[in-house]
């Protein structure tokens, strides 16, 4: 048997073992694995902060995928409904330089305005392009529609929640589920959120995905009801899955009518690629979502990937042949981890309100599910009425016009 045949087999058997303390240090650099956490968080150079509230009248959050140094980012968007910020910037003919952060983020349009958040901590580190004597941070965004839908109408993230959020960013593993920007989200009538997952490339690149699952279209195969996703796992991430019993599946669950949805994403990579290229990779990766929802891109969705690249030295181009196979390994990548994403913000979801989480929904399916070890599922603090209060005192520190 070949070298590099055992080095995989041997990650794949280690990482279906829960908890092993060895299983994560294979499979962090062997290539057609996931990397260390499984989580966006394996590109080098992204961090991701969350918050949430799930008590009433709450039920939404604020999810930020940070880079400390500015990173290239494009984006695509390809469905009908779209709530999003500053996507204009992104375009390849536009001359932004990065972006700081993105805001994957609940509350609709009413949400976007979190964003103002995420920039004041950044200009609080002098993070941003430079302009006059001041920075001016780049924080694009889309939001899903999650208004009403177990919280209160009115009860929507502000400023406040998208600095709490940039304030949590870190490394390492990320929180799933019922979190972040996913809290109030639903799936063809089943509850989402946000789900992650990485790949290790056969150069060692690493791509990863983070996505806020909130579709009008269903993640679940109506033949089986088990879930599309579950089709493209690797090395037993889906932790004991199973395809439910026929007695589960006699009657799907149904989307809510009228439908207004959206599901948003953030795909990245270390390697260097120029704009139109991050652009190109957020565009093929929409194939991603179409394996793992359907319908997808419907005209009450308003699905948005944004493309990442953390990478350094001479960018990858699209219209360099020389490049296009190392492109076609990314984007391939890229798009099956996405695909994978989706199926983690499944598994991980928790029931809300009146709404099913798929494991209650089809609890045969997850009868043998392991859970993530403890040092696995991440951290997203809650936002409270303290931490409102005093992240708002900071935002009065501002000067005073003059009468």
């Amino acid at each position: 048997m070949k070298p590099r045949l055992v080095a995989l087999l041997a990650g794949a058997l280690m990482l279906t073992v829960p908890g092993s303390a060895s299983a994560h240090a294979v499979a962090a650099n062997t290539p057609g694995l996931p990397g260390p956490h499984n989580a966006i968080t394996d590109v080098p150079g992204i961090k991701v902060g969350q918050v949430q509230s799930a008590r009433a009248p709450y039920l939404t959050g604020t999810t930020v995928i940070y880079t400390p140094t500015m990173s290239v980012t494009g984006v695509d968007q390809s469905g009908g409904a779209p709530a999003t910020k500053e996507t204009d910037l992104l375009d390849p003919l536009n001359s932004n330089p990065g972006v700081n952060a993105v805001m994957l983020g609940g509350s609709s349009m009413y949400g976007l305005s979190a964003t103002d958040g995420i920039i004041r901590w950044l200009e609080e580190r002098g993070e941003g392009v430079r302009v006059g004597s001041g920075v001016a941070p780049i924080v694009p965004a889309a939001d899903i529609y999650d208004l009403g839908r177990g919280g209160d109408f009115k009860a929507r993230t502000t400023p406040e929640w998208g600095y709490l959020a940039a304030q949590a960013a870190k490394e390492g593993p990320v929180r799933q589920g019922v979190v972040g920007g996913g809290t109030g989200a639903r799936a063809g009538g089943l509850k989402g959120g946000v789900g992650t997952a990485s790949m290790v490339l056969s150069d060692g690149t690493m791509v990863g995905a983070i996505v806020v699952v909130n579709s009008a279209g269903s993640p679940v195969d109506p033949r089986d009801c088990s879930l599309f996703a579950a089709r493209y796992e690797v090395a037993g991430e889906f932790r004991g899955l199973e395809t439910p019993k026929a007695k589960e599946c006699r009657q799907e669950a149904k989307a809510d009518a009228p439908s207004l949805n959206t599901t948003i994403a953030v795909v990245a990579t270390n390697a260097p690629l120029e704009k139109a290229a991050a652009a190109r990779m957020a565009g093929n990766t929409q194939d991603g979502l179409a394996r793992a929802i359907s319908p997808i891109h419907t005209l009450g969705d308003g699905d948005t990937i944004f493309g990442m690249s953390t990478g350094t030295g001479t960018p990858l181009r699209v219209n360099n042949p020389a490049d296009s196979r190392r492109l076609n390994e990314i984007f391939n990548a890229a798009t099956d981890t996405l695909t994978r994403a989706t199926g983690h913000a499944m598994l991980n979801a928790t029931s809300a309100g009146t709404t099913l989480s798929y494991c209650d929904r089809y609890p045969s399916a997850c009868k043998k599910v392991q859970p993530l070890p403890q040092n696995k599922q991440g951290e997203a603090p809650e936002v409270t009425q303290a931490s409102l209060v005093a992240t708002a005192e900071k935002f009065r520190n501002a000067p005073a016009v003059p009468e």
